[in-house]
């Protein structure tokens, strides 16, 4: 009967600290939206829709821009593409992210660049339109601009 008794208060007592635990976790920061669509056009690859993606992790915040419709004009090894991609911050500034992050793309294949990185704090709202995305390919430069806000809006983290 003791070993009952030690059993369920030994129970009892890790689900209590389980539960306090969980009640002094941290929250995890989201951003919201967490998807969002621009139309852009560059100078090489095109122009057409463009998917932007970001996460946040504390003040480290990640984007990574897709498009079936912006394509590689020729093909391009993994982590190939040095890219900056800066956003017009809400109040004035730009804020900015980086990253030589790309899959190998064969000439013809959708662009995609990122995780790219960069730092916000919470209430930073970013929009793509007004900013840019620079990816430097083989020493080339090539400028890629939205044409309009990003849609369903900028992006606004915790």
């Amino acid at each position: 009967m003791k070993r009952t008794r030690l059993g369920v208060g030994s129970a009892l007592a890790a689900g209590a600290l389980a539960v306090t635990g969980l009640a002094f976790a941290p929250t995890a920061l989201a951003v919201t939206p967490q998807t969002a669509t621009i139309n852009a056009s560059c100078t090489i690859g095109g122009s057409g829709a463009a998917t932007l993606t970001a996460t946040q992790s504390g003040t480290t915040a990640t984007v990574t821009l897709s498009s079936e419709e912006i394509t590689a004009p020729i093909a391009l090894g993994e982590d190939s593409i040095r890219s900056t991609l800066t956003f017009v911050k809400a109040g004035g500034g730009t804020t900015s992210f980086t990253g030589t992050e790309n899959p190998a793309l064969a000439a013809g294949d959708g662009m995609v660049v990122g995780p790219l990185t960069g730092t916000v704090a919470p209430g930073d709202s970013l929009e793509a339109y007004g900013g840019s995305l620079q990816m430097v390919v083989f020493g080339i430069t090539v400028s890629c601009t939205a044409s309009g806000p990003q849609s369903p809006g900028p992006f606004v983290f915790d």
